[in-house]
């Protein structure tokens, strides 16, 4: 099990739009969202902060668990960013160090 799962979570700025997605390949996926290759929702409300993120060692799981989150209300969603980031900074350039 070397390869990882990603859920994450991106935002447009605090408390504003969000995003949930699901990759195999973290600091690429939200590199192209910065970048705005992935044209679509993202692209569109301009949502490019990397602001949760949880780490699988199964893609099953990691889809699963996105499946879940997109379900959740939108109070849920920010308390679980509250829980880890509660200044909303985006984590991207701690990912990529």
């Amino acid at each position: 099990m070397d390869k990882y799962s990603y859920v994450y979570l991106l935002a447009s700025r605090p408390y504003g739009t969000l995003y949930i997605g699901v990759t195999s390949d973290l600091i690429k996926r939200v590199w192209e969202h910065r970048e705005g290759f992935v044209s679509g929702f993202t692209k569109q409300y301009n949502v490019k902060q990397l602001v949760w993120y949880e780490m699988h060692g199964y893609i099953m799981a990691a889809i699963t668990r996105e499946k879940q989150l997109k379900e959740w209300q939108r109070a849920w969603k920010i308390e679980l960013i509250q829980k880890t980031n509660p200044h909303w900074r985006d984590l991207f350039s701690d990912i990529c160090g």
